[in-house]
């Protein structure tokens, strides 16, 4: 199997989530997104710390 067909398969999956349980998909893209701002905010306060 080659990337071209990892890539499809991978696609169609995220479709196939995101018709058959939209609730638990909007919920995975809320807490990724939450996780990235979190990390995001921790850099933040790093780089600002630092003399």
């Amino acid at each position: 199997m080659n990337k071209k067909h990892l890539k499809i398969t991978a696609i169609a999956f995220a479709v196939w989530y995101v018709v058959t349980r939209p609730e638990a998909a909007a919920a995975l893209v809320n807490s990724t997104l939450g996780g990235l701002g979190g990390a995001a905010e921790s850099m933040s306060r790093f780089v600002s710390a630092l003399p």
